[in-house]
């Protein structure tokens, strides 16, 4: 059975990051572009966020005692595979790890103009990721 505070904690970090990147979205991307500073702080609420969420479905296959998943990627499908979440939200967070390894271990330099555009949408599957697990809690008993 799932840890359902342990998840719901995490579930509050994650909530608070996506929170910090809406507000922390400059309007345009010239002020994004130009902005190094306001870049490694979107940078590092992306990497948090994404964490987060790999974190959370990784808890809560292992505690459903569900398949584990051989890749971060993998982790989201899971989680689809057992109805916690649908299977075109599971690809596209499973498409963030990407990123999220790009910022951690520095394999390229990010795109800021991209990050600046797709942010919004990145924000939105993020939440509907964090209202999809709240639903999986309550329905587990949580």
């Amino acid at each position: 059975m799932t840890n359902v505070a342990l998840v719901a904690r995490k579930l509050a970090v994650l909530q608070e990051h996506l929170r910090r990147l809406g507000e922390r979205r400059p309007p345009s991307v010239e002020n994004f572009v130009h902005d190094l500073l306001l870049q490694d702080a979107v940078a590092m609420g992306v990497l948090v966020a994404v964490q987060e969420s790999m974190d959370i479905a990784l808890h809560i296959a292992s505690d459903e005692g569900w398949e584990l998943a051989a890749t971060y990627r993998d982790a989201f499908g899971v989680l689809a595979s057992h109805g916690v979440i649908p299977a075109e939200l599971a690809t596209s967070l499973g498409s963030a790890t990407q990123l999220r390894n790009r910022i951690a271990h520095g394999y390229a330099s990010m795109d800021a103009a991209r990050l600046w555009t797709e942010l919004p949408a990145g924000i939105a599957a993020f939440s509907e990721f964090a209202a999809a697990v709240s639903s999986f809690l309550q329905r587990a008993g949580g």
